[in-house]
Formats: C-alpha cells, sequence, structure tokens
C-alpha cells in the first residue's frame, strides 16, 4: 500500500485529508501535536503518534521509521502557542536558532527543507483533495448587496497587502472601513472583534498570499466560521476561488442560507 504522511494541526482539515488519501488507497501515518490537534484524528488514519511542538527530530524519526518519503503539512497551529506552548527537542532548537524571527512563512520553509533533507518530500495541501476548494461565483442563494460588494472589493486588495506582509489572511469591513485584521488571534476571533466593533452588517473577506506556498498555510473556512458570522450579524464572506479550503462546504453554505449570509469566491 502507498504510504503517506499526514503532520497534523489543529482543525478539520487533517481528517478531511486523511479521509481522501486513504480513499485513494494510501495508508496514512499522522503526526499530532499534543494542545493542538484533535485527537479523534486517530480514527481515520493507519498510525497515528503524539508529538509536542518543536519536536523536530522526533516528528522526522516517526515518518522514516514508518518508511513515510512523502507528507503534507495540514491544519494551523495556534500563533500564540509558539510563545508558550513550545517545547523543542535539538533538531528544533537548532533549527529556530537558524531562522530569524517566527513568521509563518520563513518557520514553515524552514521546517520544510529540515524535513525534505531527510528524504521526505513535503507536497501541496491540495494533494487528493476535489470539492473542497471555494468556487468562483456566488456559492449561496442570495447575492450580495450593493453596498456589501463595494466593502469586499475594498477589502480584497487590503488582504493581499497583509498577507504581502505575512501578517494575516483575512480582513472584516463595514462602510469601506476595515474594522478588524487579522494577527495572531486566528479568524473566527478577528471575525468577533469586527463584529463587535461594528456591529451587524460586517463583511469578512478571506484569501491567500501573494507568496502562497501550496505546501501549507492554506486559507480555511468551515462551519464554526460561518456559526461565529451569523452570532455577530456579518452578512457577506469573500474566498479566493481555487485556494481557499471549505471544510464541510455543504454544512457551512446551509448555515449561511439559512442565515441570509452570501457567499461569493473570487478569482484572484
Amino acid at each position: 500500500m502507498k504510504k503517506i504522511g499526514l503532520i497534523a494541526g489543529n482543525g478539520q482539515f487533517p481528517r478531511l485529508f486523511a479521509q481522501n488519501a486513504r480513499r485513494l488507497g494510501y495508508s496514512v501515518s499522522a503526526v499530532a501535536h499534543k494542545e493542538e490537534t484533535d485527537p479523534a484524528l486517530e480514527e481515520f488514519v493507519d498510525h497515528f503518534y503524539w508529538i509536542k511542538l518543536g519536536q523536530l527530530g522526533r516528528l522526522i524519526k516517526l515518518l522514516k521509521d514508518d518508511g513515510v518519503t512523502k507528507a503534507v503539512m495540514i491544519g494551523g497551529v495556534k500563533k500564540t502557542h509558539f510563545f508558550s506552548k513550545i517545547q523543542p527537542d535539538m533538531r528544533g532548537l537548532a533549527l529556530l536558532r537558524r531562522v530569524v524571527g517566527r513568521k509563518d512563512d520563513l518557520l514553515l520553509r524552514a521546517i520544510a527543507e529540515e524535513i525534505e533533507s531527510e528524504g521526505i518530500e513535503i507536497i501541496e495541501q491540495t494533494f487528493g483533495l476535489t470539492g473542497v476548494l471555494a468556487d468562483e461565483g456566488v456559492l449561496t442563494i442570495r447575492n450580495p448587496k450593493v453596498s456589501e460588494k463595494s466593502d469586499i472589493d475594498y477589502g480584497w486588495d487590503i488582504v493581499k497587502e497583509i498577507g504581502r506582509m505575512d501578517i494575516g489572511q483575512c480582513v472584516v469591513v463595514k462602510d469601506n472601513v476595515v474594522v478588524a485584521v487579522e494577527t495572531v488571534e486566528g479568524t473566527d476571533t478577528t471575525i468577533e472583534r469586527g463584529g463587535l466593533l461594528a456591529k451587524p452588517g460586517v463583511s469578512v473577506i478571506k484569501r491567500s498570499k501573494l507568496q502562497q506556498d501550496l505546501r501549507f498555510d492554506l486559507p480555511t473556512v468551515g462551519p464554526q466560521t460561518l456559526t461565529v458570522m451569523k452570532e455577530v450579524g456579518a452578512t457577506a464572506l469573500a474566498l479566493e476561488a481555487g485556494k481557499c479550503v471549505m471544510i464541510e462546504k455543504e454544512v457551512m453554505l446551509r448555515i449561511a442560507n439559512e442565515a441570509g449570509i452570501t457567499v461569493i469566491g473570487l478569482p484572484a
């Protein structure tokens, strides 16, 4: 049986990947991060191991011992944990000393290079996934209002710039004013903050970074995103078509339609 490694972070994306990989005939070896990865992932893989954040040497050894030559890095890690939860082994500590700063792109690329130096290729997160990326066009029953379209157009280039600076992938806009920018707290908290500040009627825009590496950190949304939007009265969600992952897309769109939220996929 073909083998593939899954370096798993948080969220439902690792489970979705594992299910699809197994349907394609792969044996999945998952390395999960304590206090990040959902323990339920173990039910959907063939081999399952825990590591602490920063244990790069142990991660590589586990994959090599399982005979893995290709792997994916899927699922987020809370950025705040890099300040409070990281417990690197010697190899992880050596890498952190080499990398200047903790920017996502620099750190993830350095980790990928270290893993690949041991003969394990890090492949794109889109491997084996069909029907989970945002399609182009309006995806819900309701089309965006003129005011929402204006906010989306305004926020689209703003997200491009904060992505270029490796700050985040999401902004919340109302009346052509940016009311929240995603930083280390994540998309859902950004939406909550934007809704609290601007009250109902905000638009949420999420897209990939200008320099997006498809091997990691693809923009991802799911039912929880729509639930948070519903709670704060957000009315529109714009995603980059072909580069934004929609976890449980049918569930997401059902929640959106029931709440009167418009979801639209825009071309890069």
